[in-house]
């Protein structure tokens, strides 16, 4: 008998939003927890935060990252939030190699484990003994750049590497409207359902979201957005999966997406 083909580990984008979100509980944190449980034990999780935009492409090889309190203005509690996840320097080699010929540097003491990442993570896999490491955004590189390096990372899900996209589709700090705590405007929703459409039909097709009308209000800043360049690039045309969906404070959506959960 011929021995069984490798299990491919899922791959996810998760909308993070607000800070608040690593220690309250709500719809969006038990959608992380869900996906937590329902994913096999990975080797290693790497995850490509909004929050790590950098003039470079690296990736954390240190073996102890810190937890960074990446935020300012918020509950004393959130500062003293630690994810003690260990790194894991192997895996780090193992991400340069698998995206050559693109050069990806070794950070062994500048970055750690940022606030985009341990807020859906401490939910996700709360007890934080699976290796961690991030991938920085670069900041010089197109769209199509990080299109492209999230394809080259589909072997690692074959060796057991979870990848995470943490960032939100829409994401307008300058536009935040309290008062509305779980509604979208309209121009926020109309966004948010394109991506849907091409998510859930041909992931291929997400850089052709720029041409969106909404994309200037939706995307003032590349950083939350790239990383879900990162999952599509991983499923190419194969279809996304939604996790959950929502909106917070007018212009944030909260939407999360899941490839090969349900295989």
């Amino acid at each position: 008998m011929s021995p069984a083909a490798p299990t491919s580990m899922p791959a996810a984008f998760l909308g993070h939003g607000n800070p608040m979100n690593a220690i309250e509980t709500n719809r969006y944190t038990r959608a992380w927890e869900q996906f937590g449980a329902a994913v096999p034990r990975p080797r290693a999780i790497l995850v490509i935060s909004a929050h790590w935009y950098i003039n470079a492409t690296a990736v954390t090889a240190m073996r102890r990252p810190r937890t960074i309190h990446d935020f300012y203005g918020f509950p004393q509690e959130l500062f003293d939030v630690e994810y003690p996840a260990p790194g894991d320097p192997e895996i780090a080699e193992l991400v340069a190699d698998v995206v050559q010929p693109t050069w990806v540097g070794m950070d062994t003491d500048s970055w750690g484990i940022d606030h985009g990442t341990w807020s859906v993570l401490r939910h996700a896999f709360p007890d934080a003994s699976v290796p961690v490491l991030q991938l920085s955004l670069n900041a010089y590189e197109s769209p199509e750049y990080h299109f492209e390096l999230g394809r080259k990372l589909a072997p690692l899900r074959e060796q057991g590497v979870l990848i995470v996209g943490s960032g939100n589709i829409v994401h307008n700090l300058g536009a935040v409207d309290f008062s509305q705590p779980d509604t979208g405007f309209t121009w926020a929703q109309r966004f948010n359902e394109a991506a849907a459409d091409v998510l859930r039909t041909d992931p291929s097709e997400i850089l052709t979201l720029d041409g969106h009308r909404d994309f200037a209000a939706a995307v003032p800043t590349p950083d939350h957005f790239l990383p879900l360049l990162y999952l599509a690039g991983l499923a190419e045309a194969q279809p996304l999966d939604l996790l959950v969906d929502g909106y917070a404070a007018g212009s944030l959506s909260m939407s999360a997406y899941t490839l090969g959960l349900s295989a």
